[in-house]
């Protein structure tokens, strides 16, 4: 889970199953963390490993992403195997221009379902895949495909020339602009006024059960009103009018590469097969070895997609295979 403003799981809620034992901790707004230095303002998405939170930190006065991991012993591994990658990625970047997420703190916290590893990285904005779906999948125009393009690959050279990390799992996704698309959605420059207690009534993770339920069910409603038109229009009926295409004027395109949860050295890989299988480069799939290359098809695969809202590659299953096996 990135320290994105919308998540990768933005379309569904996570749910109420997971808030338990060894299972996700619940927040609510205004909830102090780390003796009380970062407040809870909002939930920003969540993964399966974690949630992710604007908060504030009173001691310098910003906002930032707080991540805050599954308590389980497996969660709490892969949170200790980003922060090793983090704390590397910062020494190494006192100057914060390499255009890779800046891991600000990390601590533990305690609650009723354990204890959570917590991770405070800088406040960053909507992913690349955001981007993508607010211009309806048509392409970006050139000039600013390149200007992102730029953005990833001073990461990605920092990131293995520098330190000899492999993101291993590079996707729209995990690539953050600096800000929001929506400057309403941006804290500061919305000039969102920080809330520094929890309020009178505060319910957990920012709305009650009632809520995660009301969402599906609107959602629901909403994919049937939208079949419906559908099949008035392939039934005669009047066509919906076109869509306008959305300016991308005023956004600002620089961006930095985010979410080292799958991450390993050159020298000392974890697994055998990396790499969201849309960008999944040849030598993993053949598992004849892989190293930055593999960083790299997936950045190609991703500078495509940038360009015309298609994915380059969408394996499908068939009879005797699966989409891993494309």
């Amino acid at each position: 889970m990135s320290c994105s403003s919308s998540s990768g799981s933005e379309e569904d809620d996570e749910g109420i199953d997971s808030y338990r034992k060894g299972g996700y901790h619940a927040v609510r707004i205004g909830d102090p963390f780390a003796a009380g230095r970062y407040i809870a303002q909002r939930k920003m998405g969540w993964g399966h490993f974690s949630t992710v939170w604007l908060a504030y930190d009173t001691h310098s006065s910003k906002y930032v992403a707080l991540k805050i991991q599954k308590s389980a012993e497996q969660f709490a591994e892969a949170a200790l195997h980003e922060i090793e990658f983090l704390l590397s990625i910062a020494d190494g970047d006192p100057s914060n221009s390499k255009c890779v997420v800046r891991l600000i703190d990390h601590f533990k916290h305690n609650g009723p379902n354990g204890q959570h590893l917590c991770m405070v990285l800088e406040f960053l904005g909507d992913s690349l895949l955001r981007l993508i779906k607010f211009t309806r999948y048509k392409g970006i125009e050139l000039n600013k495909v390149r200007e992102i393009c730029k953005c990833i690959l001073i990461g990605l050279d920092y990131l293995h020339r520098e330190l000899g990390i492999i993101h291993s799992d590079l996707k729209p996704e995990n690539i953050l602009l600096f800000s929001t698309i929506d400057p309403t959605k941006d804290p500061v420059r919305s000039a969102l006024t920080p809330i520094l207690e929890r309020p009178e009534g505060g319910t957990l993770n920012g709305g009650s059960t009632m809520n995660i339920i009301e969402k599906k069910l609107k959602r629901r409603a909403r994919r049937a009103v939208a079949n419906i038109s559908l099949r008035r229009v392939s039934m005669g009926g009047a066509a919906e009018a076109p869509k306008v295409t959305k300016s991308l004027d005023g956004i600002d395109m620089r961006c930095k590469v985010v979410d080292f949860g799958n991450a390993c050295w050159a020298d000392k890989t974890f697994a055998d097969e990396i790499q969201t299988r849309q960008y999944r480069s040849p030598e993993v799939i053949l598992g004849s070895g892989y190293s930055f290359s593999a960083d790299m098809w997936s950045f190609a695969c991703t500078a495509f997609e940038l360009a015309t809202g298609e994915l380059m590659f969408a394996p499908k299953s068939g009879q005797g295979f699966s989409e891993d096996e494309v």
